[in-house]
């Protein structure tokens, strides 16, 4: 449990620390290049707050230890419009999650661009929604 506060705080510390370089809705401190896959993710924590909430989770890398991320999506009321509830994603859930990882290579944060859930559904993250007709819509079910 320590060590998620920890790996928390310096999650928000990364990002806060970047916010000056973007101003608020930049994606400067992303790799925005190369959308990194994390798959068999267990959500450990879902922060439903402004002005982005935030989704921890825990993943094996190659060699079985667990790593626990922090994604930034986006305000509450961009992903009710994209689709997602309070209920969508919640602790102890298995999901995919594709998202830009920060640039800075030590941090495990990254803003994501969408995760899958165990059945199957996509719920999109900021820089991942679908488009028709110029609009941005949440995901066909």
């Amino acid at each position: 449990m320590k060590t998620r506060l920890i790996t928390f705080v310096l999650a928000v510390a990364v990002l806060a620390a970047g916010m000056p370089l973007f101003a608020h809705h930049g994606n400067a401190a992303y790799d925005m290049t190369k959308e990194v896959v994390l798959k068999q993710a267990t959500v450990t924590k879902v922060l439903w707050a402004n002005p982005h909430v935030l989704l921890q989770f825990d993943v094996k890398d190659d060699k079985g230890d667990v790593e626990h991320w922090a994604g930034e999506t986006g305000s509450l009321n961009a992903l009710y419009l994209a689709g997602w509830s309070r209920s969508s994603v919640t602790p102890g859930d298995m999901i995919t999650v594709y998202l830009y990882k920060a640039k800075v290579t030590s941090a495990k944060v990254g803003i994501l661009t969408k995760i899958v859930l165990a059945d199957g559904s996509t719920l999109y993250g900021p820089f991942g929604r679908q488009q028709v007709d110029g609009q941005f819509v949440a995901p066909s079910k």
